[in-house]
Protein backbone atom coordinates (compact mmCIF):
# COMPACT_ATOMS: atom_id res chain seq x y z
CA UNK A 1 0.00 0.00 0.00
CA UNK A 2 1.36 3.32 -0.50
CA UNK A 3 2.50 5.59 2.31
CA UNK A 4 0.18 8.47 2.73
CA UNK A 5 1.84 11.94 2.19
CA UNK A 6 2.49 13.59 5.45
CA UNK A 7 1.51 17.50 6.05
CA UNK A 8 3.96 19.42 8.06
CA UNK A 9 2.21 22.32 9.45
CA UNK A 10 1.74 24.49 12.87
CA UNK A 11 -0.48 24.00 15.50
CA UNK A 12 -2.54 27.34 14.06
CA UNK A 13 -2.34 26.18 10.68
CA UNK A 14 -4.16 22.80 11.64
CA UNK A 15 -6.88 24.53 13.42
CA UNK A 16 -7.65 26.68 10.40
CA UNK A 17 -7.79 23.63 7.93
CA UNK A 18 -10.26 22.02 11.00
CA UNK A 19 -12.48 25.24 11.47
CA UNK A 20 -12.55 25.46 7.24
CA UNK A 21 -13.52 21.15 7.28
CA UNK A 22 -16.41 22.30 9.89
CA UNK A 23 -17.89 25.45 8.10
CA UNK A 24 -17.34 23.14 4.62
CA UNK A 25 -19.84 20.12 6.08
CA UNK A 26 -22.04 22.49 8.77
CA UNK A 27 -22.85 25.14 6.31
CA UNK A 28 -21.38 24.84 3.20
CA UNK A 29 -22.88 21.87 2.20
CA UNK A 30 -26.43 22.45 3.39
CA UNK A 31 -26.09 25.93 1.15
CA UNK A 32 -25.31 23.79 -2.05
CA UNK A 33 -27.80 20.46 -1.18
CA UNK A 34 -30.51 23.70 -1.04
CA UNK A 35 -29.69 25.45 -4.35
CA UNK A 36 -29.80 21.54 -6.09
CA UNK A 37 -33.19 21.24 -4.63
CA UNK A 38 -34.45 24.80 -5.51
CA UNK A 39 -32.81 24.45 -9.55
CA UNK A 40 -34.44 21.04 -9.75
CA UNK A 41 -37.57 22.56 -8.65
CA UNK A 42 -37.26 24.65 -12.42
CA UNK A 43 -38.25 21.68 -14.52
CA UNK A 44 -36.03 20.16 -17.08
CA UNK A 45 -32.64 19.35 -15.97
CA UNK A 46 -31.36 19.40 -18.78
CA UNK A 47 -30.74 22.86 -20.23
CA UNK A 48 -30.51 24.32 -16.55
CA UNK A 49 -27.94 26.34 -15.94
CA UNK A 50 -28.82 26.53 -11.94
CA UNK A 51 -28.68 23.05 -11.61
CA UNK A 52 -25.47 22.50 -13.19
CA UNK A 53 -23.64 25.36 -11.26
CA UNK A 54 -24.90 24.29 -8.29
CA UNK A 55 -23.97 20.28 -9.15
CA UNK A 56 -20.45 21.73 -9.85
CA UNK A 57 -20.44 23.55 -6.58
CA UNK A 58 -21.16 20.41 -4.91
CA UNK A 59 -18.49 18.57 -6.63
CA UNK A 60 -15.79 21.39 -5.52
CA UNK A 61 -17.27 21.26 -1.67
CA UNK A 62 -17.28 17.80 -1.40
CA UNK A 63 -13.65 17.36 -2.87
CA UNK A 64 -12.74 20.28 -0.48
CA UNK A 65 -13.66 18.29 2.24
CA UNK A 66 -11.92 15.09 1.17
CA UNK A 67 -8.32 17.25 0.77
CA UNK A 68 -9.00 18.84 4.13
CA UNK A 69 -9.56 15.21 5.56
CA UNK A 70 -6.41 14.23 4.06
CA UNK A 71 -4.25 16.89 4.91
CA UNK A 72 -5.71 16.92 8.83
CA UNK A 73 -5.21 13.17 8.98
CA UNK A 74 -1.32 13.29 7.70
CA UNK A 75 -1.04 16.28 9.55
CA UNK A 76 2.76 16.44 11.21
CA UNK A 77 2.81 19.69 14.04
CA UNK A 78 5.84 21.77 13.76
CA UNK A 79 6.60 22.11 17.69
CA UNK A 80 7.97 25.11 17.99
CA UNK A 81 12.03 24.45 19.32
CA UNK A 82 13.65 26.91 21.23
CA UNK A 83 16.92 26.77 18.79
CA UNK A 84 16.85 30.13 16.80
CA UNK A 85 20.11 29.16 15.37
CA UNK A 86 19.20 27.92 12.23
CA UNK A 87 16.23 28.69 9.77
CA UNK A 88 13.95 25.77 10.25
CA UNK A 89 10.40 25.06 9.40
CA UNK A 90 8.21 27.10 11.92
CA UNK A 91 10.67 29.39 11.57
CA UNK A 92 10.34 33.26 11.16
CA UNK A 93 13.49 34.46 9.23
CA UNK A 94 14.20 38.31 8.08
CA UNK A 95 16.54 38.71 5.66
CA UNK A 96 18.39 41.70 3.41
CA UNK A 97 18.65 41.49 -0.74
CA UNK A 98 21.99 42.25 -1.37
CA UNK A 99 23.39 44.99 -2.51
CA UNK A 100 20.19 47.17 -1.96
CA UNK A 101 19.24 46.19 1.12
CA UNK A 102 15.50 45.58 1.13
CA UNK A 103 14.75 43.69 4.14
CA UNK A 104 11.37 40.62 3.89
CA UNK A 105 10.68 38.58 6.80
CA UNK A 106 8.58 34.86 6.24
CA UNK A 107 7.75 32.54 8.27
CA UNK A 108 8.22 28.97 6.98
CA UNK A 109 5.44 26.66 6.79
CA UNK A 110 4.82 23.48 5.07
CA UNK A 111 2.58 23.44 1.83
CA UNK A 112 -0.79 23.14 3.46
CA UNK A 113 -0.47 26.29 5.18
CA UNK A 114 1.05 28.57 2.87
CA UNK A 115 -0.15 32.18 2.25
CA UNK A 116 2.65 34.16 1.10
CA UNK A 117 0.52 37.40 1.77
CA UNK A 118 -0.05 36.70 5.03
CA UNK A 119 4.59 36.18 5.26
CA UNK A 120 4.27 32.34 5.56
CA UNK A 121 5.51 30.58 2.44
CA UNK A 122 6.27 26.52 2.03
CA UNK A 123 9.14 24.95 3.07
CA UNK A 124 9.28 23.92 -0.69
CA UNK A 125 9.64 26.97 -1.94
CA UNK A 126 12.47 28.54 -3.52
CA UNK A 127 13.60 31.30 -0.90
CA UNK A 128 12.97 28.71 2.07
CA UNK A 129 14.41 25.87 0.35
CA UNK A 130 17.98 28.38 -0.06
CA UNK A 131 17.56 29.53 3.61
CA UNK A 132 16.70 26.30 5.46
CA UNK A 133 19.64 25.01 7.57
CA UNK A 134 21.26 28.75 7.39
CA UNK A 135 22.41 30.93 10.44
CA UNK A 136 22.16 34.16 10.76
CA UNK A 137 24.73 36.25 8.94
CA UNK A 138 24.95 33.78 6.44
CA UNK A 139 24.76 34.96 2.96
CA UNK A 140 22.75 32.67 0.82
CA UNK A 141 22.23 32.92 -2.99
CA UNK A 142 18.04 32.13 -3.99
CA UNK A 143 17.01 30.45 -7.11
CA UNK A 144 13.88 32.73 -8.23
CA UNK A 145 11.69 32.35 -11.05
CA UNK A 146 13.21 35.75 -12.31
CA UNK A 147 17.09 34.43 -11.30
CA UNK A 148 19.45 34.46 -8.67
CA UNK A 149 18.75 36.80 -5.30
CA UNK A 150 21.60 37.35 -3.28
CA UNK A 151 20.29 37.86 0.69
CA UNK A 152 21.75 38.09 3.92
CA UNK A 153 20.08 36.21 6.96
CA UNK A 154 19.45 38.78 9.95
CA UNK A 155 16.99 37.40 12.36
CA UNK A 156 15.78 33.76 12.90
CA UNK A 157 13.13 33.88 15.71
Amino acid sequence: MAQEKVFPMTREGKDKLEQELEYLKTVKRKEVVERIKIARSFGDLSENSEYDSAKEEQAFVEGRITTLENMIRNAKIIEGEADTSSVSLGRTVTFTELPDGDEETYTIVGSAEADPFEGKISNDSPIAKSLLGKKVGDEVTVQTPGGEMLVKIVNIS
